[in-house]
């Protein structure tokens, strides 16, 4: 009976979202289920039970076209909360399902089940999936492809084969076990064991080498890599042997192409490119590597591999070659990277930069301490706690969700002042700033955005406690990345060397050490919707906040009402 009555109410929704314009008539309808559950997985020569979904680690890719609807029907047989955020999807009009715990849902708990609708739009390439609750993301993530619109096709010619390859990273002892000791202690998280390759170490790491990820390749291809940096505190460092790759895509858009020898690809990002088979056939590893900017910071200096073996009869190298990577902490080489993506701007692919600005933001990024409790001491610097800001406002997740109380009306959940610009001006970057600047304040707190209003928005990394690069990662939108620079922005100079031509459309941008960057939206998606840096400690200390982007006066300007089984509190 329960099964027949939610059949009717998604019939019912998605009829609503026909009539309304959000799903086409030519869109196909999906169906998936996703069933999160403790799944044991040996490696690094020892067994521990991970969260996973399906039983897979990385969890199943979903396969969609552009503007499709994906219904996913998320069955909670773990044994601990949880919630899952569709990264890279706008859900236009509807953030119910959007995922992060406690800012659009409440978590879904063990023996708990929740229909998710995941509303496709403008995106097109790879995005992807992952938990959105505590350390769970992972283990749990996986891919979304979305191909072009049917009857469309690539900006590219097609190529010989599309492959998933996830970045990821392993901790010997449980994840939670991990947070919860460093949330404890007030210090740094103990680094991770290894990196991963589509969940596998690779050949530098013991017990690993037999299941190395392998992918046999014809001479004279060309193959897409749909690449996710699933790592949880890393940007890290790509490349392959004796290969130059061609970048195409990031963040569910396409790219004017841009031929590297290596990528630099941020936490939360995805990054498309080709790769042409034209080598000496040979077997030739790929390999990735962190890249750690702060010298203080503790860091996995581990590497992990992967083969690329060409078909055909021959006798491989020994050993087989191996790429250069920057080094560790290379800023050049990052910054360098990623600044030179451009979007595609072409007929079928235009860029709408908003050029008039509506609403002007400054965000300081920052690194805090925080005193411990009484007649103890914490492992941060000066026996402090560590702690994580937005302007200076280190955020504190409510008990229930800022996207049900705002629908609701409900009072004393969040506060509407998050300010425009940081309480206190001074040199960001500076190499002594005193260290009564490290205290933050404790709050929950949005910033109220109006419908189409045209934002422009400055993230400025400070370099106080210790200056470092942040992923900063917006739900709900994409944005232009309009310029970046390093030391403090400045607001007369700065503006005029910006990009307004053909800037890259991303989600996730990562703000240089000390350095700032500026982005560019139109609000047009009502909702509430969450901004957080993507390393995932830095959340865990509060470097966060949300948008609450109003109705507009049009019917189809409004957010869609919620579904009718919203995990409760």
């Amino acid at each position: 009976m329960e099964s027949m009555v939610m059949k009717v109410l998604i019939v019912q929704f998605l009829g609503f979202l026909l009539f309304e314009g959000f799903i086409h008539s030519d869109a196909s309808i999906i169906r998936r289920t996703f069933v999160v559950q403790e799944t044991p997985y040996t490696r690094l020569c020892s067994t521990k039970n991970i969260l996973t979904v399906n039983g897979q680690f990385p969890g199943p890719t979903l396969y969609a076209h552009k503007d499709d609807t994906i219904l996913v029907d998320v069955y909670n047989r773990g044994n601990q909360n949880i919630t899952i955020h569709w990264h890279g999807v706008k859900q236009p009009r509807y953030p119910w399902t959007d995922g992060p715990e406690f800012i659009t849902q409440c978590p879904i708990q063990p023996g708990a089940k929740f229909s998710q609708k995941i509303l496709l739009s403008d995106e097109e390439g790879t995005i992807w999936w992952h938990a959105h609750s505590d350390w769970s993301r992972a283990t749990v993530h996986g891919a979304i492809v979305v191909y072009p619109k049917k009857g469309t096709t690539y900006p590219f010619p097609k190529p010989q084969a599309e492959v998933p390859i996830i970045l990821g990273e392993w901790w010997k002892s449980d994840v939670q076990a991990v947070l919860t000791e460093f949330l404890q202690t007030g210090g740094d998280p103990n680094v991770s064991d290894a990196f991963l390759i589509n969940g596998q170490p690779g050949d530098l790491y013991p017990c690993s080498k037999q299941d190395t990820f392998k992918l046999t390749v014809d001479h004279g291809k060309t193959y897409l890599f749909r690449m996710i940096n699933s790592a949880m505190n890393n940007i890290l460092f790509f490349a392959i042997a004796k290969h130059k790759i061609t970048v195409v895509g990031t963040d569910g858009g396409y790219t004017k192409p841009l031929k590297s020898d290596y990528l630099a690809i941020s936490p939360g990002q995805t990054i498309d490119f080709l790769l042409e088979a034209n080598q000496q056939p040979d077997h030739y590893y790929m390999a990735a590597k962190a890249y750690n900017s702060a010298s203080a910071v503790s860091y996995d200096n581990t590497t992990t591999t992967a083969i690329i073996q060409y078909s055909g009869n021959y006798t491989p190298s020994s050993p087989s070659p191996f790429p250069h990577l920057p080094a560790f902490n290379d800023t050049k080489a990052s910054t360098n990277f990623t600044g030179s993506l451009r979007s595609l701007a072409s007929k079928d692919h235009p860029v709408h930069v908003p050029l008039k600005i509506s609403t002007k933001l400054f965000f300081t990024v920052s690194i805090n301490t925080e005193p411990c409790d009484r007649n103890t001491s914490c492992e941060g610097p000066n026996d402090q706690r560590f702690a994580a800001s937005v302007n200076n406002i280190t955020f504190e997740n409510p008990r229930i969700d800022i996207l049900e109380a705002y629908y609701r009306g409900n009072n004393g959940v969040f506060g509407e002042d998050f300010p425009k610009f940081p309480p206190l001006a001074f040199d960001y970057t500076n190499q002594t700033i005193p260290v009564e600047y490290q205290r933050s304040t404790n709050a929950t707190k949005v910033r109220v955005l109006e419908y189409n209003s045209t934002v422009e928005l400055v993230f400025q990394g400070t370099n106080l406690v210790a200056g470092i690069d942040h992923p900063m990662h917006l739900h709900g939108y994409s944005f232009y990345v309009v310029g970046w620079g390093f030391g403090n922005f400045d607001k007369m100079k700065d503006p005029l060397k910006y990009n307004l031509v053909d800037p890259p459309l991303q989600n996730t941008i990562a703000v240089p050490k000390n350095g700032w960057v500026a982005i560019r939206f139109k609000a047009n998606n009502p909702g509430v919707w969450l901004m957080h840096c993507h390393l995932e400690r830095h959340i865990s200390w509060g470097m966060e906040m949300a948008f609450i982007v109003k109705n507009g006066k049009h019917p189809n300007a409004k957010m869609l009402p919620p579904p009718p089984d919203m995990p409760p509190c």
